[in-house]
């Protein structure tokens, strides 16, 4: 008795200890302080962008509301639509068929339609233009075929237009709104959809009037993402030659030499995204009211089972996708690759590769402990002030690269200038560019950008933990710095691993942010292949474009291997 009256008393002790008032002004301060600093790292760039948008003279503006302004808009919008309603076709049809209705090689292609995320849009457009050019093989097995001599004789449609430029960020983006449409249809549409087809209604009439209507937020919030994406390409625009805001942004800018048109048109493209994140904000809170009465997802009725013209029919669905968009990449990029084996021990493609894992690396390790230490402040102070500077913080991915790195530019060069006139003024000498010269300001957007997405990996893993974990380790006799790295840290490596892949992949995809924000004579991965694109030669970059593929496909494997995993996705 005298041990465990010894234990109460010192588990009474602590709690004594852990209960004694602090001084509330010192409370968890440079938690406040690191969530408020990220706040307002991530709005420097916009705050930038207003800033020079509005110190102009406005003579560029009258140019710009005449000339470039409708036809970027419209073509934007155009575009933006074409992609909409292609993306929702194929994601939505894929998804239905692979939950709903069994066919041959269904358990592969339910994962393999994941595929295409691993192919950045700008070297989907290399590869199309390639692959569907004159001296391609589709047209040229339409010469073969109809005995055509030359492109006088036939029509063919041209990958270089605002329709070309649709299908080829179609083919690659899809998979946001497959995936997010999957999920509502594997926690409910099957169930449903089996109770109405009991009631007498077809298979047509039960996708039209009870599968889609379920479905519709996840897919509102699924094409809401990819048109972000869109928004923020300008490889794959330039390349084939569609004229949007984004694109008008470099050329007003770079072509004009106007940094206050461009910071103009960019604040516009922001209230286009601003409005996209609120239709994909009001999509999440009705999705959410739908899975939230869902049914058991083990109480699963069988799949329908398709056979004949049906089954392959539906096979032909759901793997042209793929094919078009990872199978035409792969094969443009790993056949030009094979003709240059030599470029693999390249000086230039050595250098780009080795710049892309530095930067990578260091991004990552910079989003993740940010992220943590984000998370760690909304668990510690359970603030609104702190949640709303951490929601706010995890804005950048919003933004499209092309502003995002203009706005970051902007305020980079204005602190770059203040060291350097203060150095020259005190001391004598010239700092010169500290952040803008050099890769630093590439991964100081790297992790604006893909702060998100690690605060999210991590925030998705906490989630999994007991809801009273914490408390458990308080309640111990734990302080929370102590509880933070001896309890959850270790139970967060799966979660941690899983942020910093995907900020890895993604920093190493980048291409808008880091044209603009790159020293001279500094190329990436990226860069590279966009380089030998702009002049011409994109075969020159395959090797660079393989080796982005091959890293990409490492989130996309790990992503495919938990679909493959999943019981209702191979019953």
């Amino acid at each position: 008795m005298s041990g465990i009256q010894r234990i109460d008393k010192a588990h009474l002790e602590s709690l004594a200890r852990s209960r004694q008032p602090r001084v509330k002004g010192n409370r968890h301060l440079s938690a406040h302080l690191t969530a408020l600093a990220a706040c307002a790292v991530v709005l420097l760039p916009i705050l930038s962008l207003g800033f020079v948008a509005l110190s102009g003279s406005g003579d560029t503006w009258p140019h710009l509301i005449e000339n470039v302004l409708p036809g970027s808009s419209l073509t934007t919008i155009y575009l933006l639509s074409l992609v909409a309603v292609a993306t929702t076709i194929i994601g939505v049809a894929g998804a239905w068929l692979v939950v709903g209705f069994d066919f041959p090689l269904r358990k592969m292609l339910a994962w393999a339609l994941v595929l295409p995320l691993a192919v950045p849009p700008y070297l989907a457009a290399y590869a199309f233009g390639e692959f569907f050019h004159y001296t391609g093989p589709v047209q040229g097995l339409v010469r073969e075929i109809f005995g055509f001599q030359t492109i006088r004789d036939y029509w063919f449609p041209d990958i270089r237009s605002t329709p070309g430029a649709a299908f080829v960020l179609s083919c690659v983006l899809y998979p946001y709104v497959y995936l997010t449409t999957r999920i509502i249809f594997l926690m409910q549409g099957r169930n449903i959809a089996d109770v109405a087809r009991t009631l007498g209604a077809r298979q047509a009439k039960v996708f039209w009037r009870v599968l889609l209507p379920v479905a519709r937020p996840a897919i509102v919030a699924g094409v809401a993402l990819v048109l972000m994406e869109t928004i923020n390409d300008i490889g794959a625009a330039e390349y084939l030659g569609v004229r949007t805001l984004t694109f008008s942004v470099y050329a007003t800018w770079l072509n004009r030499g106007s940094l206050e048109g461009g910071a103009q048109i960019a604040l516009l493209m922001l209230l286009l995204v601003v409005m996209l994140l609120a239709a994909e904000q009001w999509a999440r809170r009705s999705q959410r009211f739908h899975t939230g009465r869902a049914t058991h997802m083990r109480a699963r009725p069988p799949r329908v089972r398709l056979r004949g013209f049906h089954a392959w029919l539906a096979v032909l669905a759901t793997g042209l996708p793929v094919l078009a968009g990872f199978g035409i990449p792969l094969f443009v990029f790993g056949q030009y690759a094979s003709r240059r084996l030599e470029q693999f021990s390249s000086p230039e493609v050595a250098s780009a590769f080795a710049n892309s894992i530095v930067t990578a690396a260091i991004t990552a390790l910079i989003a993740v402990m940010l992220a943590l230490f984000l998370i760690n402040a909304v668990r510690l102070c359970r603030s609104r002030t702190i949640t709303a500077s951490v929601r706010l913080a995890s804005v950048g991915y919003a933004l499209p690269g092309g502003i995002l790195g203009l706005g970051l530019l902007f305020a980079l060069a204005r602190f770059d200038n203040g060291i350097d006139m203060l150095a020259r003024q005190y001391w004598g000498f010239s700092t010169g560019l500290l952040l803008t010269g050099s890769a630093a300001a590439v991964i100081i957007a790297c992790s604006i950008r893909f702060l998100a997405l690690a605060e999210g990996a991590i925030r998705s893993g906490i989630e999994k933990l007991p809801a009273n974990l914490d408390e458990a380790a308080r309640s111990l006799g734990y302080t929370p710095r102590r509880s933070a790295s001896r309890v959850l840290l270790p139970l967060l490596k799966p979660a941690i691993l899983t942020a910093i892949v995907l900020v890895f992949v993604d920093t190493i995809k980048e291409l808008s942010a880091t044209i603009l924000l790159r020293p001279f004579g500094f190329n990436t991965l990226a860069t590279y292949v966009y380089e030998n694109a702009s002049r011409g030669v994109p075969e020159e970059g395959a090797v660079a474009a393989i080796l982005i593929i091959l890293t990409a496909l490492v989130p996309v494997i790990l992503l495919s291997r938990a679909l493959a995993r999943d019981r209702e996705a191979l019953m």
